[in-house]
């Protein structure tokens, strides 16, 4: 048939299309495979058409922002939900407190709504709120500094 050919993608690359589809859209999905120097099966850099035209030809359920459902999120999601900033939901994510996954090394995390309720992480958010209210320095402190030879 005119426009077929024999080359494919990278077992690889259709792993990570088929883990990451239902959760990100092919725009995403193409930046983290021309992240990880992978490319078509014609050695072309990916992007959201060729990610959406290898998950139909293999029939990959791809992610539609319409009918998301709320359950799996993103670190921005999160962050907002939890009224915090990225960085707090990062730190939560690295020290093991709030469970996360990521596809691959520099994918985006996937985040559950629910877990973002467990005990530890409330724990740990409102111990973050609380070193947030305490000063800096000893405001009882209130010595000047006095430079010789002034």
């Amino acid at each position: 048939m005119p426009g077929e050919h024999t080359k494919s993608a990278s077992v690889k690359a259709d792993a990570i299309i088929r883990d990451m589809a239902t959760r990100w859209s092919d725009e995403h999905v193409a930046a983290m495979l021309n992240r990880m120097g992978l490319t078509t099966g014609q050695g072309l850099s990916w992007n959201a058409i060729r990610v959406g035209s290898h998950r139909r030809n293999h029939d990959i359920a791809g992610y539609e922002s319409k009918t998301k459902d709320g359950r799996c999120l993103t670190l921005s999601e999160a962050a907002t939900q939890l009224g915090v900033s990225h960085y707090a939901v990062r730190c939560l994510i690295k020290s093991s407190v709030l469970p996360a996954r990521q596809v691959v090394e520099d994918a985006p995390w996937q985040i559950m709504a629910d877990d973002l309720r467990l005990p530890e992480v409330q724990e740990a958010l409102r111990a973050r709120a609380d070193r947030r209210r305490r000063p800096c320095r000893n405001s009882a402190d209130e010595r000047t500094l006095r430079l010789p030879g002034t």
